[in-house]
């Protein structure tokens, strides 16, 4: 299976399991968010929502392009981004806090399901970029609405999503799109950041929650990141985009973002 669900206490664990394709999403992958958002709406008690990848190298690297290069045009790329970005939507608007735990590189896509969760926790080790721009597409889940909705310095995402760059977790931690960055064990570094918070009643963190999904219902963020896939989707069927894809392809031993 491309993915693991584990609820421990109070915390509801979701892990891409595909560490041979670099944790990289595909209709599996994003059948299971849709069944994690599902236990976690049927279960009161759950205080803590967990997204990582498996092993030690990688968060997520994005779509699977091994799948998703089929893809050609606008028609057939927005159902699959679209799709993606309601996902991440729900998982953005889950009553609980989330927290991506972020024990590799996230790039791509990556970046976005991370920027849909409310904190990031980033290993000291672990890379991050927004390189949708590498590949003459823009982020097509909703990642940029995100950002602009959550991190509020206009010019500072304009550049972080312009740029295309891979990052550093401390060069992370500077931008303040890493929340807090650990060493050593991912489970270690979660339970160290999840200390205080852990300690408050669970009733409170879904009523802080509750202030911050309002006004996202409010701003109509959900449409917006649909516009944003379909945005993409448009750019997926440039000429210029399939001939960055062959050309990353082609240059390396990888199917992934």
């Amino acid at each position: 299976m491309a993915y693991t669900i584990t609820i421990d206490n109070d915390i509801a664990l979701f892990t891409i399991d595909r560490s041979e394709k670099r944790n990289a999403v595909n209709t599996e992958v994003m059948s299971g968010f849709e069944e994690f958002i599902e236990q976690i709406g049927k279960n009161p008690a759950i205080a803590f929502a967990v997204i990582t990848g498996a092993g030690d190298q990688a968060f997520c690297s994005g779509g699977d392009l091994g799948e998703f290069h089929n893809l050609k045009t606008a028609e057939e790329t927005f159902p699959m981004l679209s799709k993606m970005a309601g996902i991440l939507y729900k998982i953005a608007t889950l009553p609980i806090p989330t927290i991506a735990l972020v024990n590799g590189a996230a790039v791509g896509g990556g970046c976005e399901i991370a920027m849909a969760c409310d904190y990031r926790v980033v290993s000291s080790t672990a890379k991050a970029g927004f390189i949708q721009g590498t590949l003459n597409i823009t982020t097509g889940w909703g990642g940029a609405t995100l950002l602009f909705e959550k991190d509020g310095k206009h010019d500072r995402v304009f550049r972080l999503l312009s740029e295309a760059k891979v990052l550093s977790a401390n060069e992370l931690l500077e931008i303040e799109w890493a929340t807090e960055v650990y060493d050593g064990n991912a489970e270690e570094g979660l339970a160290t950041f999840l200390t205080s918070m852990s300690k408050i009643h669970k009733s409170v963190h879904r009523a802080y929650k509750g202030v911050a999904v309002r006004k996202w219902t409010a701003d109509f963020m959900r449409d917006r990141m649909i516009e944003e896939a379909r945005q993409c989707s448009i750019l997926w069927e440039s000429e210029a985009h399939h001939k960055a894809v062959e050309g990353f392809l082609s240059g390396q031993n990888s199917s992934k973002i």
